[in-house]
Parts: C-alpha cells; sequence; structure tokens
C-alpha cells in the first residue's frame, strides 16, 4: 500500500490539471522600416495591467492577484483601455525595443479590446506598439519582461519570415530595417527542434500522460515499440496537414478528445493488458488527434515559408525526443528498479494507470463543461 501511495503521489505530482486560465503566449507582429519599429501584440490585456507575474505561474489563479484578473475581465472595453494607459508608465520599461545596443522608448499607437464575453474564457486585444528608430541601418531585437509570460515574435516582411518563441525574459534575433534576418538554416531547424522537445517537456502535459499510459502497459520492448511507433506515424501525418493548413479541427473538439485517449488507454492498461491490433489501431487513431494538437503550438509561433519543410521536421523531431525522455524518465524511476518484481503490475503498472486515467477523465470533464 505505500508503494501506491508514492506512485500515485509521484504522478499527480507531475501532472497537475490543466486550469481554465492557462498561461498562453502572446503574438507579436513586428513591421521594422527604415524609421519606425510597430509591434501589433494579440494578448490578454488584463494580465499585463493586474500585475500577475505570468513567467512563474501556469495558470493565472495560481496568483494572488486573481482577484483583480478577474474583475479586469469584466471591465468594458473603454474602462480597459483607461486603465492600460494609466498603467503604461509602469509597463513600457518592460517591452523592450533596441537597436545597436540602445534602448528606445516605445508608445502605445493603438488599442483593440472585444467587449466583455464569457469572463471564463481568456480576452484576446490588440495592443500596437511602436518606437522611433535612430538613423542608420542597424537591426532591431525587441521582446518583455519574463514576468510578462512567453512571447512569440514574428517579423512581417517580403521573403523569408523570423520567427521565434521568447520566455525568461530573452529578445527576439536582429531584424534588419526593410528586410528579414536570415538566421541560418542549421540554427533555425535546431530552434525548431527545442521548441517541440518543450512541448513535451515540460508543456505538454497531456502528452506526457498519454505516452506513460503506454508505457504502463508493457516494460517488454516489442509492445512498446509498437505503440510508439503506431503513435508517432499518426501525429506526424496530422502535424503535416493541419501546419500546411489542409485540415482544421477547433480546439474545442480536439482537446477533450485528447484527453479521453489518456482515459482509453490507462483503462485499457488495468482491464486488458496486452498488445493486439486493436490497441494498435486506437493508438494511431489517438496519434491523428495529438497531432493536431501539437499543430496548434505551430499555428502560434508559425513556420518560415522558405524552410517550412525543414522547421517541421526539426520541430517533430524535438517531439519524438521528448517523448522518449518522458519514456527513459519513468523507465529509470520505476521499471529499472521495480519492473522484474512479481508484484510490479498489481502495485505499480495498475495503481499508476488509475491514477492516469483519472486525471484524464477530469481533464475531460474540464474542457467539456468547465
Amino acid at each position: 500500500m505505500a508503494r501506491i501511495l508514492i506512485m500515485a503521489s509521484l504522478v499527480l505530482g507531475s501532472v497537475a490539471p490543466v486550469a481554465a486560465h492557462e498561461v498562453r503566449p502572446a503574438v507579436a507582429d513586428v513591421e521594422v522600416s527604415a524609421e519606425t519599429v510597430t509591434i501589433h501584440v494579440d494578448l490578454a490585456v488584463e494580465a499585463l495591467v493586474s500585475g500577475i507575474d505570468l513567467g512563474s505561474v501556469q495558470d493565472t489563479n495560481d496568483s494572488p492577484l486573481s482577484g483583480y484578473y478577474d474583475q479586469l475581465r469584466a471591465l468594458p472595453p473603454e474602462a480597459l483601455e483607461k486603465a492600460l494607459r494609466a498603467d503604461w508608465a509602469r509597463l513600457a520599461p518592460g517591452i523592450v525595443v533596441q537597436s545597436d545596443g540602445a534602448r528606445l522608448p516605445t508608445r502605445i499607437a493603438s488599442v483593440r479590446i472585444p467587449p466583455v464575453g464569457d469572463a471564463d474564457l481568456q480576452r484576446d486585444s490588440r495592443l500596437v506598439i511602436a518606437a522611433d528608430l535612430p538613423p542608420g541601418d542597424a537591426p532591431v531585437q525587441v521582446g518583455w519582461l519574463a514576468a510578462y509570460g512567453p512571447l512569440v515574435v514574428r517579423q512581417v516582411g517580403e521573403g523569408d519570415v523570423y520567427s521565434g518563441y521568447l520566455a525568461g525574459g530573452e529578445l527576439s534575433d536582429p531584424l534588419p530595417r526593410q528586410g528579414v534576418a536570415d538566421v541560418g538554416a542549421v540554427a533555425e531547424f535546431l530552434r525548431y527542434v527545442v521548441l517541440g522537445f518543450e512541448h513535451i517537456l515540460p508543456k505538454g502535459l497531456d502528452h506526457i500522460l498519454f505516452v506513460l499510459g503506454l508505457f504502463f502497459l508493457s516494460l517488454n520492448l516489442r509492445p512498446l515499440l509498437v505503440q510508439v511507433t503506431a503513435f508517432t506515424l499518426a501525429h506526424t501525418v496530422t502535424l503535416a496537414l493541419a501546419a500546411l493548413k489542409i485540415v482544421t479541427v477547433p480546439a474545442q473538439i480536439v482537446e477533450p478528445l485528447i484527453a479521453a485517449s489518456i482515459v482509453y488507454v490507462a483503462v485499457e492498461n488495468i482491464a486488458r493488458p496486452r498488445l493486439g491490433w486493436q490497441r494498435t489501431a486506437i493508438i494511431f487513431a489517438f496519434g491523428l488527434l495529438h497531432g493536431l494538437g501539437f499543430a496548434s503550438v505551430l499555428g502560434e509561433i508559425g513556420l518560415n515559408p522558405a524552410r517550412f519543410v525543414a522547421d517541421l521536421v526539426g520541430f517533430n523531431i524535438g517531439v519524438e525526443l521528448g517523448q522518449l525522455t518522458v519514456i527513459a524518465l519513468a523507465y529509470l524511476a520505476v521499471g529499472h528498479w521495480f519492473g522484474q518484481r512479481d508484484w510490479y503490475r498489481a502495485r505499480v503498472a495498475v495503481p499508476a494507470s488509475a491514477v492516469i486515467a483519472l486525471v484524464g477523465a477530469w481533464w475531460f470533464v474540464e474542457r467539456v463543461f468547465l
């Protein structure tokens, strides 16, 4: 019983349920002319005004300022814009626009805030920030404080299009005036590998649980290899199709079905712990769903049209490395030490699968009804 409790606490501690007010990255489209920088940011203005440290929480409900944040969500657009402009002197220093190593003052060019809708959903506003450039041709870097949360930066221009995912207060690569910086094919490929890996570890809690569900079926190599191969082939297909805009499915449909897939594999581990063609086929089908989930990340970040295939492959490689890392960590944590014990299934695999099923079931309920 002690081992069961330990396993349950380990799994629950590493896979907290995804909350309704989960922090999402802001998306900034940057235009750099010879004289000005214009940044069009899609974000939750309420999060900036409230002062919540978005770099240290994954859900705004975890912040002591969550009550104020919810009050701001209920404000009409005019009142929220007034609060933003009144607070700009505090917020502006955290928004970095620099050229040739010098910080440039920023200003609000315009704000577009939608009317109040469902207060339980994030209200995406458009904040346009501008800065004047000094004479010369020095490129520009943009970014903001880690406390403002993750930021996707995309430069608008002809030809190649730069895109980057910034976290922890990072700055973008240098963005040239009236052009786009070529950061190099290898560097860009590696950046997408890292993005794919990070989407699994530490950010992809639902994908982590699904992979753990595959792991706890059996420690034998063949069942694990067959399952992972079917899952990989499937999500590779839909990731490519979704990235090419050939297939699009709303997140309101995909996310609950991903939660249901977690429940299925975990329950089957308990009720029918063997690999058959039915399980392989179902895992393939679930892989198609997870591929659509992966594609939502690429939809936010964007892909370089000139290196579309390479960036897509890099992201997929990162996803696979993340999944293999999850399996390796699970093996080192329990499989290596207890896998050959007679009681492994009864005291480790079954309790762990039960916890995974419960978390997946909660996510399904939350994503459908809450």
